[in-house]
């Protein structure tokens, strides 16, 4: 792809807007108020707003191998304190995919250099669900499960935050877990019970 096409695409880009709405990028210097986090993952073939139908200015977007969510990474501890402390976002959303290179690395045992402590997180995920995984013989659906169990963890990451159990009780912000189907185009809703994972784990980490 010659770089070109890219400064290209985007005058176009420019000139399609402005036909639709001369005060496009007037609206969108005025600042933004999303009403979405969206944590994915950094592969090329997820488009986040793209894929859900939205814009710029609707969507707070953070992305990075496999949708990961913790503690130690500042960088999505950051983004996660400004999207729903300064932002007011009213959902927070963790989105994995199916045919995810980065869990799939994390169930074969090569050794990956610097993607080692990060892929172990994901490890760390298969271990707490061994059980259920070791009882599906067939690989792609293994691995297709595991993607879906990672999202779910990381919700669970997300909810012991103080920011999004301040959040949730004062103004009822809410997490989901989502996968997106490369294969269909399709959004799946897991429908992660947020309520229930925070009662669950409130009596070991509740933040006032």
């Amino acid at each position: 792809m010659k770089l070109e096409r890219v400064f290209q695409n985007n005058e176009k880009w420019i000139k399609d807007k402005l036909s639709n709405d001369p005060e496009y990028f007037n609206d969108l210097g005025k600042g933004q108020k999303p009403e979405l986090l969206f944590i994915g993952c950094s592969d090329s073939r997820v488009t986040s707003e793209e894929l859900m139908g939205l814009g710029p200015g609707e969507v707070f977007v953070h992305r990075n191998i496999a949708n990961m969510v913790t503690g130690t990474d500042l960088n999505v501890m950051s983004v996660v304190e400004y999207a729903v402390i300064h932002l007011k976002v009213k959902h927070v959303i963790v989105c994995g995919h199916y045919a995810c290179g980065g869990v799939k690395a994390a169930m074969q045992s090569a050794d990956l250099g610097i993607l080692n402590p990060w892929l172990r997180n994901i490890r760390d995920v298969y271990r707490i669900h061994k059980t259920e995984l070791n009882n599906i013989d067939d690989e792609e659906k293994k691995y297709d499960r595991l993607v879906e169990l990672n999202v779910q963890e990381q919700c669970v990451n997300l909810i012991k935050t103080a920011a999004i159990q301040k959040a949730s009780r004062e103004r009822g912000l809410t997490v989901h877990g989502w996968v997106f189907d490369v294969n269909t185009g399709k959004l799946i809703d897991l429908k992660i019970d947020f309520e229930n994972i925070l009662k669950s784990i409130r009596e070991i980490y509740h933040l006032d």
